[in-house]
């Protein structure tokens, strides 16, 4: 099987050749430690064999300073060393600021030139992911969160307005990259903190649902699937995402956050594909290769069986992850990966519980 043939059969819920390895984002701190400055993102997956990329739009920015800049929203956003822009000034401080917002423009030509260059390079070799917003994350961006969630409650017409703005503009660049050749749409709005998401319920229904469903409807409408990214623990949430948004599959499963793989597939196995979930907090950054081979093996036991689960990190390969333990997990999940998968190993193992043993050194 190609990457893309073994990362599509998963999301399909169906059984590859073997588990297929892809991550959301790889930092360039980890790539240059492996490889130099020299070598791109796109470089990196064709080196490590990685089944699919993941790709994002393009926009400009204005420096402000050596570690400032303002993109194409008027957001201003830092900048340090490890390669992951920080927002730090909404530019939506009042309702009259949203009635003077120009958006960007979804359609100009700058903004899918990486992924251009990932279809000339991987289009039918490895699966390729466009990363894309819902209603929460760049809404955040724009409003600034305290002021988006309070709007939630005081004034809902305004929050509205703003996810409005946000996803027709969002929804209309997955579009674009979905004709240009992206195999499979997604949007990493983070939903959740450590111990459940940042809104009620409620509140998640009546914001965000909404605005998920309808990108998620536009990919299936196009025949394409949907991942839907989100960290913490959001098991208040999953039915609404999966049975009602209709989400293909879910990334990244944090488990240090209560989202323990094994549950996950018992009960929503039959709807989504599992993407994700080895632990980048400890396991990846400070753990030992003979650590990070056991959690690979468990993780597999518990979302592989049956096919139906893509390996990666349980959040992103971040700058403090040890590029030699991220090439381990790769290693180990090729090694253990393979179908059919060993019985043995996988009774053994699916009934352990390392991500215990981290939450009781971290008590």
């Amino acid at each position: 099987m190609t990457g893309y043939d073994r990362f599509m059969t998963a999301l399909r819920r169906e059984q590859p050749d073997r588990v297929p390895l892809w991550e959301l984002l790889v930092n360039r701190p980890v790539i240059e430690k492996l490889y130099g400055p020299e070598v791109s993102y796109l470089d990196f997956a064709a080196k490590e064999d990685l089944d699919g990329v993941c790709v994002a739009e393009d926009y400009r920015r204005t420096p402000l300073d050596d570690t400032h800049f303002r993109d194409e929203w008027g957001i201003i956003w830092g900048q340090g060393k490890a390669d992951a822009p920080y927002p730090v000034e909404p530019p939506l401080k009042t309702e009259a600021d949203l009635d003077r917002l120009v958006p960007p423009d979804p359609d100009a030509d700058h903004r899918l030139k990486t992924l251009e260059e990932a279809v000339r390079r991987f289009k039918g070799d490895k699966a390729i992911v466009f990363l894309g917003h819902d209603a929460f994350e760049f809404a955040c961006n724009l409003r600034g969160m305290d002021n988006l969630l309070m709007d939630y409650a005081v004034n809902p017409d305004l929050a509205h307005r703003v996810s409005r703005v946000v996803v027709d503009y969002k929804k209309r660049v997955i579009e674009r990259a979905l004709d240009l050749g992206a195999d499979v749409a997604l949007t990493g709005d983070d939903y959740a903190y450590r111990h459940g998401p940042m809104m009620s319920p409620l509140h998640f229904r009546e914001f965000i649902l909404p605005y998920l469903r309808e990108i998620v409807d536009m990919a299936h409408a196009k025949g394409f699937p949907f991942i839907k990214h989100t960290d913490g623990n959001v098991w208040s949430i999953m039915d609404m995402m999966v049975y009602e948004a209709g989400i293909d599959g879910i990334d990244p499963l944090e488990p240090i956050a209560g989202m323990d793989i094994g549950q996950v597939k018992q009960k929503y196995g039959h709807r989504v594909c599992l993407c994700g979930n080895l632990d980048c907090t400890v396991i990846l950054t400070r753990g030992t290769k003979e650590q990070v081979i056991e959690a690979v093996k468990e993780t597999i036991a518990k979302a592989a069986v049956g096919g139906g689960h893509i390996m990666a990190s349980s959040n992103s390969i971040h700058p403090a992850v040890d590029p030699e333990l991220y090439r381990t997990m790769i290693w180990a999940t090729r090694e253990f990966g393979t179908y059919p998968l060993d019985e043995r190993m996988v009774a053994e193992y699916r009934e352990k519980n390392y991500v215990g043993a981290i939450l009781g050194e971290a008590g």
